[in-house]
């Protein structure tokens, strides 16, 4: 009895082992089996998504090669792509579409293609794999070789959006307090201050779009409110006049204070005047004389006029001209002031002797015989520009009075810089003229000019005598023949015409316009490299013509040592400058 239950308990172990290896075995093997396959699909799936992409269009071309070996039509050279504006069968059937794609046409795009990227493959299921890699690649560089254009439409917008809500405000009473008014006020606050100084619309955040689309929201409602377009055409231009007329008010502002500026001169240039006048006169009387005033009256040397009252601008010029100089022992400078700066004048350049060179400096109040010309003509003068009705200006006018012992000298103006050796000056064959000037007549050029620019050719006896068309030319650097200007007497000519022009407007302000009907039909051309002009003012002067030239000038308001000068351009001035002088130091002037 106990042996037959043993027995029956190990059959029934045996009978469940064998149960367990069946059901449970099989159950293992084939869960092993499914997550070999699901790796195995995941990563053929993820290696294989970029050509599912394309599999169609291989297919495709599989099949139509295969039935291009049925006698299909020989298409056009021309193939066009699905969807494009120039293929005019881009809607038709099937049929039309394996037409234009046919054996010889597909081959030779094929073809056409692998001749320009040999590595594109079309025959094999790897090749259509490799094609669509590198097309992927290739669609990304071209991508990003594209440049990206800056766009600000959208700043456009919100500024119209702006502007309209200001018109919509200027509807309504000002002392209106409505809903919708307080909601326009708010909106044009907060969209203001979300564009900010934003130039293009990479700059808005999302916050000003944001905003814009909340600012259309209530511009409609306003849309609504006010109904009446032509009452916000008119308050439109109504704003649009206003705008323009205050742009104007600005910009002619702004230009009076640039000329004002101008005709300024800097703190600095009082403190030396000052401190050089008080030393001056702490001389002794022998210590106030210059040498070689033999020299003065000598026809042989080279001589040079200056007229200014400015005391670092007439040594920029002395000390650049004789620099550059060959033979600096044969230049005579006459420098001619006023009585109030002639102590500072005279001390600096006895401070800072000009080498070999010869030096003169005398005060216009010295040539009593100009107040009688001039001085009782000045008081006529309606301008308020020192510049122009300046004594000193117009001196240039009676250069035969001033040096009655000189047949030849040449007038540099107080704001030019010499770079270059001038003797070759008094060999130009002057052709019988009394002037040798650059001429300022090419058009296009930065200091372009023409007579009508500056004189009245209205008036009849201007257009009788002148010719519009006749070419100009600049004063800085002008070289006289003395000697022909006392035969032609044109003093005198310069005298009848400032006359005239005093009883009806001539011509405008200033010596220049004076000077062209002064030596009118006697003046010769000089070569452009001897004097350029512009550097006075945005002039877009190249600095390769400013390099070559032989004397530059900084004609215009923005002289090289005002803080309104050009940058650029101040180096050429101020390196003849010793700012380590102790005088220019204790007045605190500076490069």
């Amino acid at each position: 009895m106990i042996s037959m239950k043993k027995s029956w308990r190990c059959k029934r172990i045996f009978f469940l082992y064998l149960l367990s290896i069946c059901v449970f075995f099989p159950l293992i093997l084939l869960s092993e089996r499914l997550k070999h396959v699901l790796y195995l699909g995941k990563k053929e799936f993820v290696e294989d998504l970029p050509s599912i992409k394309y599999r169609r269009d291989g297919e495709r071309l599989s099949v139509v090669e295969t039935e291009g070996d049925e006698g299909l039509k020989v298409p056009d050279l021309v193939v066009y792509r699905d969807g494009s504006k120039e293929n005019p069968k881009s809607n038709n059937s099937s049929g039309n579409a394996a037409d234009l794609f046919g054996k010889n046409g597909t081959e030779q795009k094929v073809e056409e293609e692998s001749k320009q990227n040999p590595q594109k493959i079309l025959s094999t299921p790897s090749g259509r794999k490799e094609q669509s890699s590198l097309t992927k690649i290739q669609h990304d560089k071209s991508i990003r070789s594209q440049p990206q254009r800056v766009t600000d439409e959208k700043i456009k917008q919100i500024r119209d959006q702006v502007i309209r809500a200001k018109a919509y405000l200027n509807f309504a009473p000002p002392s209106s307090n409505s809903h919708l008014m307080k909601e326009l006020r708010l909106r044009i606050k907060e969209l203001e201050r979300a564009v900010g100084e934003a130039s293009k619309d990479s700059d808005l955040s999302r916050s000003a779009l944001q905003r814009s689309r909340t600012m259309e929201a209530t511009l409609l409602k306003a849309s609504q409110a006010y109904p009446d377009c032509s009452a916000l055409v008119t308050k439109l231009r109504a704003m649009t006049n206003r705008v323009e007329e205050q742009l104007e008010a600005q910009k002619s502002q702004a230009k009076y204070l640039v000329e004002l500026a101008g005709r300024s001169t800097p703190k600095g240039f009082h403190c030396l005047t000052m401190r050089l006048t008080t030393e001056y006169f702490a001389l002794h009387p022998e210590e106030q004389n210059f040498p070689n005033q033999e020299k003065l009256d000598d026809g042989d040397l080279y001589h040079y006029a200056v007229f200014s009252d400015n005391v670092l601008a007439c040594s920029v010029v002395v000390k650049s001209t004789i620099s550059n100089a060959m033979d600096p022992e044969k230049i005579v400078f006459h420098v001619v002031t006023d009585s109030l700066n002639l102590p500072a004048m005279s001390l600096w350049f006895l401070l800072n002797p000009p080498g070999k060179a010869t030096i003169q400096i005398q005060s216009v109040e010295k040539f009593e015989w100009l107040a009688a010309k001039y001085n009782s003509t000045l008081k006529m003068e309606n301008s308020h520009d020192s510049r122009y009705t300046s004594a000193l200006n117009h001196l240039r006018f009676y250069l035969p009075d001033v040096f009655p012992q000189l047949n030849k000298i040449v007038l540099l103006d107080h704001d030019v810089v010499v770079q270059r050796d001038l003797s070759r000056l008094w060999s130009i064959d002057m052709k019988g003229k009394v002037n040798g000037a650059v001429e300022t007549c090419q058009e296009g050029g930065p200091s372009f000019r023409q007579m009508d620019m500056f004189i009245n050719f209205s008036d009849p006896m201007v257009a009788e005598r002148f010719d519009a068309k006749t070419c100009t030319w600049a004063f800085g650097m002008n070289l006289f023949d003395l000697h022909k200007w006392r035969r032609q007497n044109l003093t005198a000519v310069y005298q009848k015409y400032l006359h005239m022009g005093l009883k009806k407007p001539l011509w405008k302000a200033g010596s220049l316009p004076l000077g062209w009907i002064t030596f009118y039909n006697q003046t010769v051309a000089l070569d452009s490299r001897w004097h350029v002009l512009g550097l006075g003012y945005e002039s877009g002067m190249a600095r390769s013509e400013i390099d070559r030239a032989a004397v530059i000038q900084y004609d215009g308001v923005m002289k090289p040592w005002l803080e309104i000068g050009i940058s650029k351009y101040k180096g050429y001035w101020s390196k003849y400058l010793n700012y380590d002088d102790p005088l220019l130091q204790q007045c605190n002037i500076h490069e």
